[in-house]
């Protein structure tokens, strides 16, 4: 397989790419900096680095980009700084999972292409009943109103979910919703919910490299795949799923 990834520098995002070279499928990266990525991946022979920004590449480059990809993965995300969260582009994540869809759709492609977008488990599936508590309610809408990366990865998701929607013949998506990230070495088991079994408030965790891992196995994995396409999972590392 080919994969484009998005967001490929980042904490979550390289995981992902190595993950899908260990299991020797072929990756294309837009990163905005090579210089970020690991040497192991910058001189991996299944890599291809592309040195762009992705929403100032044009519709043809994008459409020439993703013409070969069986999948396209989009781990971006805001960087935790007050430029990052404030400044420009303000819908990064929304405005690349739309651009690249449009890219996707404007080669016509012979059969359906995989796109798999980390999101947050901060947001809802709107598919779902999925019931949340007055005060977390509240957060949430604070977070709207005084963090952008919130509506950010909310309208994302809610492009793939009601633009795309279920039966797209050009995509297929799934919309993968971690737990509280943190940092690991080694995989480990995890468990996926159809949605959240915590509160944000007292949510469980997920490592990056776990999340990564989930995301390759969506990518490569057909059975896994039939059973998520179209939904958004909540992964949490075992046995932070609940309360302890």
């Amino acid at each position: 397989m080919t994969i484009l990834v998005v967001g490929a520098s980042g904490a979550t995002g390289i995981r992902l790419v190595e993950e899908l070279l260990n299991r020797k499928q072929n990756v294309k990266v837009i990163v905005r900096s090579p210089e970020k990525l690991p040497d192991t991946v910058k001189n991996h022979k299944g890599i291809t680095v592309i040195s762009a920004s992705v929403l100032d590449l044009s519709d043809k480059e994008l459409a020439d980009h993703v013409a070969d990809c069986d999948a396209v993965a989009s781990c971006l995300g805001h960087n935790l700084t007050f430029k990052g969260i404030y400044g420009n582009p303000r819908r990064l994540v929304t405005e690349a999972t739309r651009r690249l869809c449009m890219a996707i759709k404007a080669n016509k492609p012979e059969k359906s292409t995989k796109f798999v977008l980390m999101n947050t488990v901060a947001n809802r599936n709107r598919d779902l009943n999925e019931s949340i508590p007055f005060v977390q309610k509240v957060i949430i809408a604070l977070l709207r109103l005084l963090l952008p990366p919130q509506p950010d990865n909310e309208r994302a998701a809610e492009y793939l979910r009601t633009v795309i929607g279920q039966k797209d013949k050009a995509i297929e998506w799934t919309a993968v919703r971690p737990s509280s990230l943190i940092d690991a070495e080694n995989t480990s088991e995890i468990e996926v919910y159809p949605s959240p079994t915590r509160s944000i408030l007292k949510d469980g965790q997920i490592s990056r490299i776990n999340v990564g891992y989930f995301m390759a196995d969506l990518i490569t994995n057909d059975e896994l795949w039939q059973q998520w396409k179209g939904q958004m999972p909540v992964v949490y590392n075992k046995g932070t799923a609940h309360k302890q």
